[in-house]
């Protein structure tokens, strides 16, 4: 109840900055009913996504393509790279900080960020099977697959299938 009550606040709230600077640093997600003007506050989206990466679904889009804010965002819950802005999910660092907390953000990064070695490894180290949305390039990669098969626990043929057929019979492998 207490949170109906809060929200019906924040609506009556919507353009009360200082309303908000205080409230999202307990309930980060009432930033959904701020004014556009509020959601476009760095300050405040800062302190929000710094407890509830999730609250970045609600920053304005000036907010989503703001590199300090993804990297707040993204040490917090790593998915929430899948707000970020195009121009975001190709920057390395925003990248390889989400993959590297959970593997499964590969999912959102550019192609070329698909293709690069250094956010692939830091992907599957955490998230095996998320090798199938790597560059084909980097699924017929041995060091990669190697990652990847040791890597994968019982996932490990859930893994071999998104190899290419040349190397899912190799018995380089089988070992692993």
């Amino acid at each position: 109840m207490s949170d109906t009550i809060e929200v019906i606040e924040a609506k009556e709230k919507a353009d009360d900055k200082d309303f908000f600077k205080e409230r999202v640093k307990t309930m980060p997600l009432l930033i959904e009913w701020a004014s556009p003007e509020i959601r476009n506050d760095k300050e405040i989206i800062l302190t929000a996504v710094k407890v509830d990466g999730g609250a970045l679904e609600f920053a304005s889009d000036k907010l989503k393509d703001d590199k300090d804010v993804l990297l707040s965002a993204v040490n917090q819950a790593a998915w929430v790279c899948c707000y970020a802005s195009e121009r975001l999910k190709a920057d390395k660092d925003v990248m390889y900080t989400a993959v590297k907390k959970d593997g499964q953000a590969l999912y959102f990064a550019s192609e070329e960020l698909r293709d690069d070695e250094d956010i692939v490894k830091a992907a599957i180290e955490n998230k095996p099977i998320i090798l199938k949305y790597a560059s084909l390039r980097l699924r017929q990669n041995k060091e990669i697959v190697k990652i990847a098969l040791l890597n994968a626990g019982k996932e490990k043929e859930t893994v071999i299938s998104f190899l290419p057929t040349e190397l899912q019979n190799n018995e380089e492998f089988s070992n692993l």
